[in-house]
Parts: structure tokens; sequence; C-alpha cells
């Protein structure tokens, strides 16, 4: 069912809007924003109700935007469900706008007590990234669940054992990601990044984050020439020989180190903050994250 599920989601993603049901359904809608959550709600809702996903396959969740249109969607859907933790830069105003018209808004980052990022420009503000954590997703499921029950026209039946199903998934994915990196030599456990994207992951998986380009939570950000002069550096006490690029920007990640110091280090390239289109490589969220985990751990293993 799972399966299915998934692929469903994969095709409202690709197809945006236009593949919404008429305006004048009778399913409740609920409008999600990014299409790593949207994937999880999908699942959650078990087809009671019509998932509208705003975040396109492939988009930076930190700088999309969105159309007039889908902002009135917004306004009038039976619930919004956000990340929040200041991730969806670009969308909230429109966040803003149907909360305050008493649109019910279900913030996914409020589920669970966030971490803080510890340096660069963000420091000491809340790290948006929890989805690298699948049992802070099981939070979110958690919550989201509460919500969606309270929607009048959803069969709770259906949505309660939807909701189980898909905690019992994320359950196994997480003590296959135990597994799996336990395996990974101690000394080996050191993550560099495009920017701070593992931080939960390295808190739940006792890894150590040793730097990244751009110092800080948002892809917007640029690096200054004492941060690559730092992570060089640290790179090299650390003897780390592979660095993570995000899907997006693998070759940015490249040249910024080649320009940074002449360093060899091998670029794995991994899906951080966007599932892609079918054939992509991370059309779900579960299969996203087990993707990540043989990447990560074929790439830190001697």
């Amino acid at each position: 069912m799972r399966h299915t599920l998934g692929l469903a989601l994969a095709s409202v993603v690709v197809l945006g809007v236009t593949a919404c049901s008429s305006e004048g359904s009778e399913e409740p809608v609920i409008v999600v924003t990014t299409n790593i959550l949207g994937d999880v709600v999908q699942n959650v809702v078990g087809g009671e109700a019509d998932v509208r996903v705003l975040m396109q396959p492939d988009a930076d969740p930190h700088s999309f935007e969105i159309s007039a249109q889908e902002g009135a969607m917004m306004r009038a859907a039976d619930l919004i469900v956000t990340n929040g933790l200041g991730l969806e830069e670009g969308l909230q105003q429109h966040i803003d706008s149907a909360d305050a018209e008493e649109v019910p808004v279900l913030v996914a980052g409020d589920a669970f007590e966030p971490l803080a990022y510890t340096e660069g420009d963000a420091e000491g503000s809340p790290d948006p990234h929890f989805w690298t954590d699948p049992g802070l997703m099981v939070a979110v499921v958690d919550a989201l669940e509460e919500r969606v029950l309270g929607i009048d026209g959803m069969d709770a039946d259906i949505v309660t054992a939807s909701a189980d199903a898909y905690r019992a998934e994320l359950t196994d994915l997480d003590t296959a990601m135990v597994e799996a990196f336990a395996a990974i030599p101690e000394d080996r456990r050191n993550l560099v990044t495009n920017h701070h994207v593992f931080g939960y992951l390295a808190e739940r998986y006792d890894f150590r984050v040793i730097g990244a380009v751009i110092p800080g939570g948002t892809t917007l950000a640029s690096p200054s020439a004492s941060d690559l002069r730092d992570l060089v550096s640290a790179i090299e006490d650390a003897q780390v020989t592979t660095v993570f690029a995000e899907s997006s920007s693998p070759d940015r990640l490249v040249q910024v180190l080649a320009d940074g110091a002449d360093i060899d280090v091998d670029v794995v390239e991994l899906f951080t903050e966007s599932l892609t289109n079918p054939g992509g490589g991370a059309e779900t969220y579960l299969t996203m994250m087990r993707t990540n985990t043989e990447r990560i751990s074929a790439g830190l293993s001697p």
C-alpha cells in the first residue's frame, strides 16, 4: 500500500496544482508547502483528502515561491501543513496571510524540540532540517494524525490505519539507519556538506559535523574567504576524504573546495531538501532516506 501511495504522491507533485480536484470537490483540501512533507501527509491521510503540494520536485525549500492563485488556494484550504522553523523563506507571507484568515495551520517544527545552529549567521536559531531523523518524523505524524482527524469528512478508521502503517515504516527506516551507520568506524563518522542540513542526523546517529561550505542553515547565504579557509583546515585536520553535496548543487561544492586549497576529496551526491521526479532516485521520503543512508555508509566506510 505504501508503495502505491508514494507513486500517487509523485504524480501530485509533478503535476502540481493542475492535478488537483476541481474547486467543487467535496474532499477536504490539505495544502502542504514542501514535497517531503507532502509525501508524509499523503501517506497519513490514506486518500481521504485532496493533498496539494506547493513545492515542485528538485526545488530549494529556502527560495521557491508560489503564484497568487496558489496563495488564494492556501487561504481556502481545510488545513495547511508547513515545515516551519524558518525553512520556507519565500512562502512566509502567504502562510501568515492564511493564518490571519483563520485557516488551520499545522507547523511540523512544533511537534518536537528543535536543535539550534551552533555556528554561522544562523547561530542560535532553530534548525529546520529535522527530517534527517526519521524518529522526529514520527512525532510529526502523531501531530498530523490528530489534526487531520479533526477535519470534517475524514474517515477516522482509514486515517488511523494509514498513520499506524506509516509509523511502522518510519520505525523500520530508523532501525535500518542505526544498523548501517553502526558499521562505520567511529573515527570516520565525519560529515562535510554544502550547508548545515545534517544536524539532526548527526545527533541521532553519532556523527560529527566537521563543517559546511555555507556555514549556515540556508542556501541563500554565501561563504566568505575565511569560512572556506576554516573548512579546508577542518577537513585536513579530520582527514576527511569524502564530502557530501546536495543534488541541486554538487558542482558548486567541488569548485569551492578546488578553489580553497589543494585537497583530494571524493564528492558524493545526496538528496537532502527535496524529493525528485519519478526515476530521479528520491521519489518518496523513505526512498530518499534509504538512498542517503547507503551513500553515506559507502562514502565513509574504509
